[in-house]
């Protein structure tokens, strides 16, 4: 109620910035607990939002708590450094004696003069003849710089040193990266002192760690065993230190996760009060919102309650506020619901109080998935898999796991269930059972009766393993399959020309009883926003369109089938050719009329369709038009009511200053810890499209040409979408006729060799048989064509169905709420 106003300038700035100055603090504890490979787990319960003394409390105990650690971190750090250091230095001692150990004492056996590179530099045959002083330079170096420090060494000096390299025993951390290395030490003598400059100008240039080198094999002792003494003081002050680091450490895993939430939660409220407006008074915050009217005695009590546990003097009021935009959509779901209505969602959120296509798709879509995947045993596997997602829904495994695909199955898997039932029941009436019919009752064709009427011979019949079923032979038929195809079809040579038939007819007929169905959906919307005339100047005719058409391709297809029999099938006209001559208003000779009066009837139905579309077209603008030009008695109030789980209302409260504890309904700047929060939605898009569900009784502030623009648009989607969509039907068949070829080429090729191809080695080879069949069921049939009948299944409903009636131009309700694990 205030965007005019900069956010600096608000009421509750200060707040919001002692929130983010502890979530920074927050973030360093946590980049802390990662530093020392520790899991920070979610919040163990849902605490509330802290008051203000609460607050400082926190924001106190977490900065000692963050002073403590840089403290106690810089502490370790420090002697961490100083440890590497000193073992550094013991291990450069330690390889130097090799090179600069003196001569044996007088006396003792001399040691043999063998050439090697770990001979030392001081020769004792020379050392008595030596008139100047040699010199050294120690220390250590990355090995990745090794080769380059000893050639510039070699060049800058002209070869007036000696350089020795040894690695280190030991690994150690690299200061710089992290990362543990072994160090390379190396000992260079020299003569002369503007030799020992370049050489230590170099070892700066190459980041060398130098140490000092005693000269005397005394003193060189006498360091080391210092070095020793002060390696182990050292050691015992740092597992001191790590020890109290990780106690404070453990006082953060304890405490961080509650602070965050909490620090989150009051976070958010002040950036919803910053939203709110003063009164004159400035002592009470005013705030609009929308709320369902089933919750709005909930919304009063937590007002009541928010009044009480503030201590304010004077209590929270509701009060409800006429308002012309358009509210949001509200659809309350459960587990089992919210599947279907994501479907509905993903085409687009649907209007206020607008019909919602979703509890009818609970029946639809899985049925329509089940025209394309009929079959018992994939089915079955669909059905067992949802089942046991369905069982196992508590379980923190199947919840929580971070695949997003397998995330995916497991929100759908009450849609997943439904669609292996119908895959069931739809197999059951193909007959297929991994391609392979199944004979649940005996079959109605008597074989005997056709091998008697014909001319079948011993030698034919070893020729043709597969017969043509002719229902044309008296006695062959015995009356009709009790439920599903007949599986004397499987062997018949003519069985995909007979399926070809059956599925094509069927699927026309399924898919204009599915459009039909939606175009009569359009009469609740047309009914709630009291917008009769649309049932006249735009319903009726589009039903009329679409019965006339397609409605009586649908009853050519019924009478057919009732007229005919195998007897006079040969002369049956054809439907298809009898549908073009009715839209060319002619008739064929050669195509037998399928009834008397055909020709008059197919002529008025014609009339008919073509009579509706100027109906279509003209009937609601010029309804407009007259209705705009007629004198206005008042404009209609705003409607507040529950219908389809989506009804809002608009409504004022008043706040105390102080008094936030209360969760309003409102929406709220976006957060992290905020659910729901969707950009893009706001609620000044005040369309015609958008307003009152795309039925808007109030066309006022629209011009006569773009209504008549959008009319026309409408109606020639219609008519050229009734012919298109009802084509697009054809998919059931084309999907169902693929699926079942896909399975018996699968059956044909891998499972039928192990069965009658290996002779008895075919029960051995069976089990590697039967497991190439089951994963190339799982992978193709169950996987990719049922993912491809799902996709063609979402568009026959998204574009065939819904646009019959569904304008899906609203946004939802995001209420404020602090999500339960916002925290990951």
């Amino acid at each position: 109620l205030n965007p005019k106003v900069s956010a600096f300038q608000r009421r509750f700035v200060g707040e919001v910035r002692r929130c983010e100055e502890m979530e920074k603090t927050f973030t360093f504890l946590q980049q802390e607990l990662r530093g020392a490979g520790r899991v920070l787990g979610p919040c163990p319960d849902n605490p509330r939002a802290p008051l203000a003394r609460e607050a400082l409390r926190v924001q106190e105990q977490s900065e000692q708590l963050a002073q403590e650690l840089r403290e106690v971190s810089r502490n370790r750090a420090s002697l961490r450094g100083r440890l590497r250091e000193l073992r550094q230095y013991l291990h450069v001692l330690r390889e130097g004696q090799r090179f600069t150990s003196l001569p044996a004492p007088l006396g003792s056996p001399p040691r043999p003069r063998a050439l090697s590179d770990r001979e030392p530099i001081l020769d004792p045959s020379l050392h008595q003849d030596l008139d100047r002083k040699i010199n050294f330079v120690a220390g250590v170096i990355h090995p990745w710089r090794v080769s380059a420090f000893e050639r510039l060494l070699w060049r800058a000096c002209r070869g007036y040193l000696v350089a020795s390299f040894v690695e280190m025993p030991e690994p150690m951390e690299d200061p710089a990266t992290g990362e543990s290395i072994t160090w390379v030490i190396f000992l260079i003598s020299y003569w002369g002192e503007q030799i020992g400059q370049k050489i230590r100008k170099i070892s700066d240039c190459f980041h060398c760690h130098v140490y000092p080198y005693p000269d005397s094999e005394a003193s060189r002792a006498d360091t080391m065993s210092g070095l020793h003494s002060q390696i182990q003081d050292l050691s015992v002050v740092l597992e001191e230190t790590e020890q109290y680091l990780a106690q404070v450490l453990d006082k953060v895993v304890l405490a961080l996760p509650t602070w965050r939430v909490q620090v989150q939660k009051m976070k958010a409220i002040y950036l919803v009060l910053n939203q709110c407006s003063f009164d004159v008074t400035e002592k009470c915050l005013i705030a609009e919102v929308w709320c369902p009217v089933r919750d709005l005695t909930q919304v009063q009590d937590a007002l009541r309650q928010g009044s009480y546990k503030s201590g304010s003097s004077v209590e929270c009021f509701v009060q409800r506020i006429p308002t012309s935009e358009s509210p949001p959509t509200l659809i309350r779901t459960n587990k089992f619901t919210a599947g279907f209505q994501s479907i509905v969602d993903a085409y687009g959120v649907a209007s206020y109080q607008e019909v919602n296509p979703a509890p009818y798709a609970i029946i639809t879509f899985p049925f329509i998935f089940a025209i394309m995947f009929g079959d018992v045993g994939h089915g079955l596997l669909m059905f067992l898999f949802a089942l046991w997602m369905v069982l196992y829904e508590n379980s923190p495994s199947l919840r929580q796991a971070s695949n997003e695909i397998w995330l995916t199955f497991f929100e759908g898997r009450y849609l997943i269930l439904l669609m292996g039932a119908f895959s069931i029941y739809t197999g059951f009436i193909y007959n297929e059972c991994f391609s392979k019919a199944t004979v649940i009752f005996p079959s109605a064709w008597s074989v005997a009766t056709m091998a008697n009427h014909s001319s079948w011979s011993s030698a034919y019949l070893a020729t043709h393993p597969s017969l043509t079923l002719d229902p044309n032979v008296t006695g062959v038929f015995q009356g009709p399959y009790p439920f599903g195809i007949d599986p004397i079809w499987s062997l018949a040579t003519n069985h995909l020309n007979f399926l070809n038939s059956f599925k094509m007819k069927m699927s026309v007929v399924l898919g204009i009883v599915h459009m039909g169905f939606g175009v009569l959906l359009g009469v609740f919307n047309h009914m709630h926003f009291q917008q009769r005339h649309r049932l006249v100047l735009e319903l009726l005719p589009e039903m009329i369109f679409l019965l006339a058409l397609f409605g009586y391709l649908v009853f050519l297809i019924f009478y057919k089938w009732v007229k005919f029999s195998a007897a006079d099938s040969l002369v049956a006209p054809s439907i298809l050719i009898h549908f073009i001559d009715m839209f060319l208003f002619t008739s064929n000779a050669d195509n037998l009329p399928l009834y008397r009066g055909q020709v008059p009837v197919q002529t008025v139905l014609v009339v008919l369709a073509l009579a509706s579309v100027p109906v279509l077209l003209l009937g609601t603008p010029l309804y407009l038009f007259c209705q705009r030009r007629a004198p206005r008695t008042g404009r209609p109030a705003v409607r507040l009511g529950s219908r389809w789980g989506g009804s809002a209302m608009g409504m004022k409260w008043g706040l105390t200053a102080g008094a936030f504890p209360m969760q309003p309904e409102a929406a709220g700047e976006q957060e992290p810890l905020l659910e729901g929060q969707e950009a893009g939605n706001s609620v000044n898009a005040t369309k015609e499209d958008v307003e009152s569900g795309g039925h808007s009784p109030d066309a006022e502030h629209l011009d006569f040409a773009e209504i008549f623009m959008h009319q026309a648009i409408h109606t020639i989607e219609y008519c050229l979408g009734c012919v298109s969509n009802t084509a697009s039907y054809l998919r059931l068949w084309a999907l169902s006729l693929a699926h079942a070829q896909l399975s018996e080429v699968l059956w044909t090729m891998v499972m039928r060799n192990g069965f009658v191809g290996l002779s008895y080695v075919g029960g051995v080879v069976l089990v590697p048989v039967f497991a190439a069949f089951a994963v190339l069921t799982v992978a193709i049939l169950l996987v990719m064509e049922g993912l491809s009948a799902f996709l063609h299944a979402l568009r026959l409903h998204w574009v065939e169905f819904q646009n019959k009636f569904y304008v899906g131009a609203g946004y939802k309700l995001c209420p404020f709420a602090f999500a339960p694990d916002a925290w990951e």
